[in-house]
C-alpha cells in the first residue's frame, strides 16, 4: 500500500497503547534489533481488534535502512484468554463463598454441641440446641445437593420423571419449604394464584425446587421486613410465574449474565447474603428441560428484581395424583432387628441411639468382618450399611450376608455417594433403598417401621 507507512499504522493503535507500541520500534531501530509486542488496533469500520507484530531492523554501514515484519491478528485469541480469565476468577470467588456457606452453619453446629455438653440436663438448652444442629444440618445438606444437581444438569445426566403436574400444588409445596426463611427475615409475602388449576407436563420435585429457589433468592437478597409477591397466569398456551422483591436489585452489568454459572452479585460486609452462583443456572437449565424459559428483570441497584418463569401448558384429563410425601408417624408399630454398619464410629453410634430410642433393637459393627461376625451370631431383619467400608464394600457386604441366610432381611445404604450410578449398583447389590449422608432420620425410621418383620433364615 503505498500510502501506508509508520504514521499511518500508528494512528490506528488504540490511544491506550500507542506509548507502548512507539517505545517498542524506538528501542528496535536505537539498538537496530528487533520488535514484539501486541496492542489493540480500530479498524476503518470502527471496530477494535487485537494484533500481535514482530520484526526486525535492517542496517546499512551501521545505518538503520528500513524495517520487515508481521503483523497477526489476534482478537479471537485474545477473547479466548479473557474467557479464561473470567472463568478463573469465577472459579476462585465461588470456592471462597464456598468456603463461607461452609462454615456458616459448622458455628452454630459446633456451639451447640459444646452446649449440649454442658448443660445436658437442661432440658430447654438440649431442645434448643438440638433444633439449631438440625436446622443448620438440612442447610448444609441442601447446599450439597444444588451442587451436586449444578452438577449432573450441566452434563446432562438428569432425567425428568414426566406427568401431569397441577401447578398450584407445586407453588404450594415451595411457599410451604421457603417459609421458615421468609419468616425469619420477616417478609410480607403476597401470593396471587391462578384462577383455575393449571396442569403443566413436568417432573413435580423438580418444578417445586425451580420455584423454592427463585423464593429463597427473593428472601435472601431483599433486606429485612422487605415484600415478595408470588403471581401466577396464564398467557396464551403458557403457565407464567412471576417472583418479584423489593431487593437489593441487580446491577446492569450483571443482568446479562445472571444465569451463567458461578455468576454473583457484589458481596459486601452488610450484605451477608452473597449466594453461589448455581441457583440460578439450575432454574434455568431445569426450566428449559420442560420446554419452557426464565427471565430476569431489574430497574437497577437497590430497586428490586422480578424473575419469569414460562412453562407450556398441558391439556389433559387425566386425573392428577398428588404426591405422597412420608411421615415417620405413619410408621407400623413394630420392634425391628437393626445391624448398623459403618466405620465412621460418631455416625454409627448417633444413628443406632436413635433407632433405639424409637423402639428397636440395634447392633453395630464398624467393618465388614464384625458386621460377617455378628451375623453368624444372631439374625436381623433390617441392615443398614456403609458403602465405603475398610475392608470390603458395603455393596459385597450386602452379597455375602443375603448368601449367608439374610435373603428375607430389608437392606438400606446409607452412603455419601449420591450419583443416579451409585444408587444403580446400589440396587444391583441387593439394597432394597439408597439414602444419601445425611441421611434424614425420619425417613429411615419410616423404612425401617414399614417394613413387615421378616423370620432370617439360619
Amino acid at each position: 500500500i503505498p500510502d501506508w507507512g509508520f504514521e499511518t499504522f500508528i494512528h490506528h493503535v488504540h490511544p491506550d497503547d500507542r506509548e507502548t507500541v512507539e517505545s517498542a520500534f524506538r528501542n528496535a531501530v536505537a539498538e537496530l534489533g528487533t520488535w514484539k509486542f501486541e496492542c489493540r488496533v480500530i479498524w476503518p469500520d470502527r471496530s477494535l481488534h487485537w494484533i500481535a507484530a514482530y520484526g526486525s531492523v535492517y542496517e546499512h554501514d551501521g545505518v538503520p535502512s528500513r524495517m520487515a515484519g508481521v503483523v497477526m491478528d489476534i482478537t479471537a485469541r485474545k477473547a479466548v484468554d479473557e474467557e479464561l480469565r473470567q472463568s478463573s476468577r469465577r472459579k476462585d470467588e465461588f470456592l471462597a463463598m464456598l468456603a463461607h456457606e461452609l462454615r456458616n452453619p459448622l458455628a452454630p453446629i459446633a456451639t451447640s454441641a459444646q452446649l449440649l455438653q454442658l448443660a445436658p440436663d437442661n432440658v430447654a438448652r438440649v431442645r434448643t440446641s438440638s433444633e439449631i444442629i438440625s436446622r443448620q444440618v438440612s442447610h448444609v445438606t441442601a447446599l450439597v445437593d444444588d451442587l451436586l444437581d449444578v452438577s449432573r444438569v450441566t452434563r446432562g445426566l438428569v432425567r425428568l420423571e414426566l406427568s401431569p403436574v397441577d401447578m398450584g400444588t407445586v407453588i404450594a409445596a415451595a411457599v410451604e419449604q421457603v417459609g421458615p426463611l421468609i419468616e425469619t427475615r420477616r417478609h410480607v409475602l403476597q401470593l396471587a394464584p391462578a384462577r383455575e388449576p393449571q396442569i403443566v407436563l413436568g417432573d413435580r420435585t423438580r418444578l417445586i425446587q425451580v420455584v423454592a429457589n427463585l423464593l429463597s433468592n427473593a428472601a435472601k437478597y431483599t433486606p429485612h421486613g422487605g415484600e415478595i409477591r408470588l403471581e401466577a397466569s396464564t398467557q396464551g398456551t403458557s403457565f407464567v410465574i412471576r417472583v418479584s422483591d423489593t431487593g437489593i436489585g441487580i446491577s446492569p452489568s450483571l443482568l446479562p449474565v445472571i444465569f451463567d454459572l458461578f455468576t454473583q452479585g457484589e458481596r459486601t460486609l452488610d450484605r451477608s447474603q452473597g449466594g453461589l452462583g448455581i441457583g440460578l443456572p439450575l432454574v434455568k437449565r431445569l426450566v428449559e428441560m420442560h420446554g419452557g424459559d426464565v427471565s430476569a428483570m431489574s430497574q437497577g441497584p437497590e430497586r428490586g428484581s422480578t424473575f419469569t418463569v414460562s412453562l407450556p401448558r398441558h391439556e389433559t384429563s387425566a386425573r392428577i395424583v398428588p404426591a405422597l410425601d412420608g411421615d415417620a408417624n405413619t410408621a407400623m408399630d413394630h420392634r425391628a432387628r437393626v445391624l448398623i454398619v459403618d466405620d465412621n464410629e460418631d455416625a454409627a453410634n448417633t444413628t443406632a441411639e436413635l433407632l433405639r430410642l424409637s423402639g428397636h433393637e440395634v447392633a453395630v459393627a464398624h467393618s465388614a468382618a464384625q458386621a460377617l461376625d455378628l451375623r453368624e451370631a444372631g439374625a436381623f431383619d433390617t441392615y443398614v450399611l456403609d458403602i465405603g467400608l475398610p475392608d470390603m464394600s458395603g455393596h459385597e457386604l450386602a452379597v455375602q450376608l443375603r448368601e449367608q441366610g439374610a435373603r428375607d432381611a430389608l437392606f438400606i445404604a446409607a452412603t455419601g455417594y449420591g450419583q443416579a450410578a451409585d444408587r444403580a449398583s446400589a440396587l444391583a447389590a441387593g439394597f432394597d433403598h439408597h439414602l444419601v449422608k445425611p441421611v434424614d432420620p425420619a425417613r429411615l425410621l419410616l423404612l425401617i417401621g414399614r417394613a413387615q418383620p421378616r423370620a432370617e433364615a439360619r
